[in-house]
This record gives structure tokens, sequence and C-alpha cells, in this order.
């Protein structure tokens, strides 16, 4: 287990309380899950997502992601509708483990109500939350 302060968090991403990041990418969100939450899963075994299309509101689950350890759900940072799923992951979901903020993204949305990122939590919100 890495120690909080050993942890990838890039500034210019947010992130929720469930340990989801979300970053800006032209109109769209890329979404998947922070470096604290791969870190506590342990080995990434099995990824679920949504198909492309489906929409979804702020805070819902969407998906799950299967470790050597437990099943966890995967939660909506921001409302909106999927454009893209990390197809990867189907046949490499360790990429989460190795890289959550690159080749281990989950989806990426059209958001609904774009100003909900601004209400996501950055990098010093989120270490705050960690430290609890």
């Amino acid at each position: 287990m890495k120690e909080i302060s050993e942890l990838n968090l890039p500034e210019d991403i947010r992130y929720t309380k469930t340990h989801e990041w979300a970053k800006k990418i032209g109109k769209t969100i890329k979404v998947g899950l922070t470096d604290y939450a791969q870190n506590q899963l342990g080995d990434i075994v099995f990824v679920e997502l949504p198909k492309i299309g489906e929409s979804f509101s702020k805070g819902d689950e969407f998906g799950n992601v299967e470790s050597v350890k437990a099943v966890s759900e995967i939660y909506m940072p921001v409302g909106g509708e999927v454009v893209a799923v990390n197809q990867e992951l189907e046949s490499t979901p360790e990429l989460v483990n190795q890289n959550p903020y690159s080749e281990g993204w989950l989806i990426e949305l059209k958001p609904t109500h774009p100003a909900e990122w601004d209400a996501l939590l950055d990098k010093a919100a989120y270490l705050v939350e960690l430290k609890g």
C-alpha cells in the first residue's frame, strides 16, 4: 500500500469523494479511478463498463471493478451520456493499476450540466478527504 504522499494525483483533473477522477477534454470529460482507489483495490482482474449512448446522473453507479480483494462500484462524477468506453480494459484490466490516468481510463462522457465539473474536488481538497 502506498502512503498518501506517494500517490500520483495530477493537478489538472478533479476528484470525487468516491475516488473517481474527471478530466475535461474539449467538450467531453474523461473518467477513471484514482491512484488511491486502484492502490486500495489491489490487482484489478475485471472491469464492467456501460455501453456507448447510455446516460447517467451525477452519483449514479455506472459500472464496477473486480479485484483480487473485492468488487467495487464506480460512480459518475458528473451526469452525462457515455460517448466512449475504454475497450482495452476488457482484455487488459490491469491497465487501471498500471496507469489510472492515461491507459487505464474508464469512460468518456458528454456532460449534461458542464458546471457539475466545477463542483468536484481539486487535488488539495481530495488530499484533505484522504487524510480524513
